[in-house]
């Protein structure tokens, strides 16, 4: 395996939004938070959450759950944040009485967005979602005792511990991913968390491969997916070959300008080069992660 750090920085300069960029230089070279938090703020709305197309395929100026999840990423890169505050209000403001909050929010303008995030059931509440924020929500409560005692984590928390006991089959591939990936965070801090992590298990063949209903062919969840970082509880899930093998895949998925692509659709030209940037970030931190970079 070997993967080229000065290419890829030449495709983040080339081709990354500001904000990746700033992500890779804080990760990967010299750069510093209050610039990452900078880039993150254009994102911001006044009502405390984050749209205009902080989730790529999502263009829309309103706030979001799926905004939220990506503010949530930069923040637990970057450290203690009273914005990570300003998120977890306008979670609790949007989140359903069960404590879940809905797939999205009501879009009022559907340019660029895809049709999944537009024909979301505002009145529902989504275990994908829900699981999708609460999961990073713990990343960043794990450097913030303010976020981990906050109301709305709380209750997601238990929202989505209590799906998951309640499932009665498998769920939908990219809904188990992130299920697995709230688990895995709570692993050492909620007591059922092992034992609705190996209800999941059941769900997972050994090859730790998940092809996604519905989605583009040949988009599949896989292991590193599920449980990309080492010394964690959902690597159990996995052997170490299967995880070795991943990495492998991982590394040789760069490609000649330096960046790596992702495997789903994108529905504006914006989105498909904004997801490039977003996870050349995400492969180079997972590799870094698992002693690879």
């Amino acid at each position: 395996m070997t993967v080229d750090l000065a290419a890829a920085a030449s495709f983040m300069a080339t081709h990354a939004r500001v904000l990746d960029r700033r992500r890779f230089e804080f990760l990967f070279g010299d750069g510093d938070a209050q610039a990452v938090l900078a880039a993150v703020d254009g994102y911001r709305n006044p009502d405390g959450g984050y749209g205009w197309g902080l989730e790529p395929d999502l263009r829309a100026p309103e706030s979001q759950p799926g905004g939220a999840l990506h503010a949530f990423e930069v923040f637990a890169e970057v450290g203690p944040t009273d914005r990570a505050l300003e998120v977890c209000d306008w979670l609790e403001r949007v989140s359903l009485p069960d404590g879940g909050v809905p797939f999205a929010v009501p879009v009022a303008g559907p340019a660029g967005c895809a049709p999944f995030w537009v024909q979301a059931d505002p009145r529902t509440s989504s275990l994908q979602s829900t699981a999708f924020v609460a999961g990073v929500g713990h990343r960043v409560a794990a450097r913030d005792e303010r976020v981990a005692r906050h109301p709305w984590l709380v209750a997601a928390t238990r929202y989505c511990l209590d799906a998951v006991a309640a499932l009665e089959s498998a769920p939908h591939a990219i809904e188990l991913r992130f299920a697995v990936g709230l688990l895995d965070e709570v692993h050492g801090t909620h007591d059922e968390a092992g034992q609705l992590l190996d209800r999941l298990a059941a769900f997972i063949p050994a090859d730790g491969l998940v092809p996604v209903t519905g989605g583009k062919a040949g988009e599949t969840m896989r292991p590193l997916d599920f449980a990309p970082l080492p010394g964690r509880a959902a690597r159990r899930l996995f052997s170490d070959d299967v995880i070795a093998a991943d990495l492998a895949r991982l590394a040789d998925g760069q490609q000649d300008d330096g960046g790596w692509i992702v495997d789903f659709d994108s529905y504006s030209p914006a989105a498909a080069l904004e997801w490039r940037g977003y996870a050349t970030v995400a492969a180079l931190s997972t590799l870094r992660a698992n002693g690879v970079v």
